[in-house]
């Protein structure tokens, strides 16, 4: 064992995602099962500089696994990006004896998670972000629920749009990413699906794919449009003046963030914690736990922040023949 691990603390950083307190519970209870304190650390990194830190046992995580958001809470810390503020983070850590760390979030907490591990406390991610953005993963948590409830949504927004024969703009979240918006596009049967990885912003050819599919007989038109490209409402309106067709924007928002998380969230995110723990626990370091090809495994945290993700073309194009 490189490094004996006597306390493990455990945070959730920036955007919140149905599915991380699964991660908690597991790293909590896993290791204390290996014999390992833990200590909760609330409002991610701005949490941890101002020292809200609080002991774990196996009842701080029950009744929890089926609840959206995060126990400990979470927040952005723009004195963590500093160098003396990742080393004011060590120092605390290290004052209440946490030599190893659990960051649960996306790639910035990685970078923070990074730090951590230079300033010597033995750090490990996990995925935990809805937008599915994290390139050495195939699986982030909270993203199954975040699609699932996003779905939901579009159902019943299109039930009420196809009584009144509209144009429906629906705005999805993922930051930068697309893969919230083509999983419901293909999911809703949507006619255009507008990616920030694919948008050629040619405007002109979705107003004339509605008015060619009108004239075919169709008499609603769905179009899901991603966060990263966004303007739903001024286009909604451009829209409408172009065809004389009724169209409406609804940007989803934050609801995508919340609710009870699935089963496949609940899971994969349990199993995710217990196996961070378990590294942690071996005397391991900058790590990042991920899903990739089947299999639950770990990168270096350089080597997985280096990895680029593209949008599948073939899915993509699988989406757009579908919605011929």
């Amino acid at each position: 064992m490189a490094k004996s691990i006597k306390t493990i603390g455990v945070l959730t950083s920036g955007g919140d995602a149905p599915g991380m307190n699964a991660a908690i519970r597991a790293v909590v209870r896993k290791s204390l099962t290996n014999g390992v304190k833990v200590k909760g650390i609330k409002k991610g990194y701005q949490g941890l500089l101002n020292e809200e830190i609080v002991d774990m046992n196996a009842r701080s995580v029950s009744d929890t696994i089926q609840h959206g958001g995060t126990i400990l809470g979470t927040a952005r810390c723009t004195e963590f990006t500093t160098e003396a503020g990742q080393q004011k983070g060590a120092d605390i850590c290290k004052k209440h004896g946490i030599d190893g760390l659990v960051v649960i979030g996306g790639d910035g907490s990685y970078k923070g998670a990074q730090a951590m591990s230079r300033h010597g406390i033995n750090t490990v991610g996990i995925p935990g972000t809805i937008d599915l953005d994290i390139a050495c993963t195939d699986y982030t948590i909270g993203f199954d629920t975040a699609v699932n409830t996003a779905m939901e949504a579009i159902d019943k927004v299109r039930d009420t749009s196809s009584s009144h024969e509209r144009c429906s703009i629906i705005e999805v979240m993922g930051r930068n990413a697309g893969y919230i918006a083509l999983w419901c596009g293909v999911a809703t049967g949507a006619e255009d699906i507008l990616l920030p990885e694919k948008y050629d912003y040619n405007e002109q050819a979705i107003i004339n794919n509605i008015i060619s599919n009108r004239k075919r007989g169709k008499t609603h038109h769905l179009i899901i449009n991603a966060e990263g490209i966004g303007h739903s409402t001024s286009m909604a309106k451009r829209i409408e003046a172009a065809t004389g067709i009724e169209t409406r924007a609804t940007i989803l928002g934050y609801m995508q963030r919340g609710g009870n998380p699935t089963c496949k969230d609940r899971y994969y995110a349990s199993i995710m914690g217990a196996y961070a723990a378990d590294i942690l626990c071996a005397g391991h370091t900058n790590r990042v736990v991920a899903y990739k090809h089947g299999e639950f495994v770990d990168f270096d945290i350089e080597e997985a922040l280096a990895m680029q993700k593209n949008l599948s073309d073939y899915e993509y194009d699988v989406s757009r023949m579908l919605a011929t």
